[in-house]
């Protein structure tokens, strides 16, 4: 084939979308597809058939601030926000709606006190278990955190059986008709030991686009009759965090995903339409849906020089004990959203309007808090 072609059709926007190609170069698409199969990195993961996927590298470009923002030590102070953050979102993908009020009483420590929280609490489990880099990532722990997190608190048709680490029946995936069809529940117990083997192998892939390859992989193969949409995207992070990536559990993962959930889906579905050109399961659209919504859009959590300047203020005596706390309630509840100073007072509930103007005005003055102005009024966030 003309180089000139081929990286014309390679260049083109649409480049993924074989359905659409395939119509705009009619006459030189097949051999194109003969072409671009000489570029596939191979995977040692099957696909249905038991044919190994491939992706491309060449097109995957993740911005090197993504790559600072994760490996940026942060406060554990602002966990608790990004938790709750973490929760609401991963479930909303799923169509399950917490309420906030319910997930900030399971953080704060409060017992939990119906179904809906008993779900919070299971999910808030499960966060801290793969925030420990001493739970290797093995078929053992990934039950472990299946159940604790999830699996537990299904109806009785989605628990699983007694001693069975994965399903005992078959699964589809449903919207408007049958999206995929999970892998013969004879198969997933194989495909999952390869992928706990591929997932704790040393190789040349980017960490961050081989935690989409097993999050993908976790999509494919099915292997719970429920959750696996929320395992898929808690061990993309669990991988992360194994590999060091000390801030992935800092910024909003899932709530990125879930403002541009119909380019998740659809970049699902684009790898199952193309297979019908390829005859072979190519996951570059999930990795390029990746990098453009999710890696290249995460916002800059806290920056260690905001840390050291509170520390140093504090050290030197220029907090007091009530500014310290209500600065913490700020990490702990706002993160780095907007607040104006009403809606602190509000929120913190222990302080006259007063004391949290003059907080807000003096952290801003020391350089801890950012002032946004608005028309009629200022909004402050964290300085990041």
């Amino acid at each position: 084939m003309e180089i000139t072609k081929f990286l014309e059709i390679l260049h083109d926007k649409k480049f993924m979308d074989y359905r659409k190609m395939s119509n705009k170069y009619p006459d030189t698409f097949q051999e194109y597809l003969d072409t671009l199969s000489i570029f596939y990195k191979k995977l040692p993961l099957e696909d249905a058939q038991g044919n190994f996927m491939v992706f491309l590298e060449e097109p995957l470009k993740i911005q090197t601030s993504t790559l600072r923002t994760l490996f940026q030590n942060q406060s554990g102070l602002y966990s608790a926000k990004s938790l709750e953050t973490e929760i609401i979102a991963t479930s909303a993908i799923e169509n399950i709606d917490f309420s906030r009020d319910s997930v900030r009483s399971i953080l704060s420590g409060q017992v939990s006190k119906n179904e809906e929280e008993k779900r919070i609490e299971g999910l808030k489990k499960g966060m801290e278990f793969i925030s420990d880099p001493g739970n290797k990532i093995t078929e053992e722990n990934i039950y472990k955190l299946y159940k604790m997190a999830i699996g537990k608190y299904l109806d009785e048709e989605n628990q699983l059986k007694e001693g069975n680490l994965y399903h005992h029946d078959s699964v589809y995936v449903v919207g408007t008709k049958v999206e995929h069809t999970g892998i013969s529940y004879k198969q997933v117990p194989s495909y999952m030991k390869s992928l706990v083997k591929y997932i704790n192998q040393k190789d040349d892939i980017q960490d961050l686009m081989k935690a989409c390859i097993i999050h993908f992989y976790i999509a494919y193969v099915h292997p719970w009759f429920d959750g696996n949409g929320r395992m898929a995207r808690l061990v993309h992070l669990w991988f992360l965090v194994q590999r060091g990536y000390q801030s992935v559990l800092f910024v909003p993962f899932s709530s990125l995903i879930e403002k541009t959930r119909k380019q998740y889906y659809d970049a699902c579905q684009t790898i199952e339409d193309n297979y019908r050109y390829t005859h072979t399961i190519d996951v570059t659209p999930f990795l390029l849906y990746f990098i453009n919504n999710v890696y290249n859009n995460m916002e800059q959590p806290l920056q260690e020089d905001t840390l050291s300047v509170y520390r140093l203020a504090l050290n030197q005596k220029k907090i007091t004990n009530k500014e310290d706390k209500l600065w913490k309630f700020v990490l702990t509840y706002f993160g780095t959203e907007e607040f104006s100073t009403k809606e602190l007072e509000k929120a913190y509930g222990d302080a006259a309007y007063a004391t949290i103007r003059s907080f807000v005005l003096k952290f801003k003055g020391l350089g801890l808090l950012t002032a946004i102005s608005y028309t009629t009024k200022n909004k402050y966030r964290v300085k990041r």
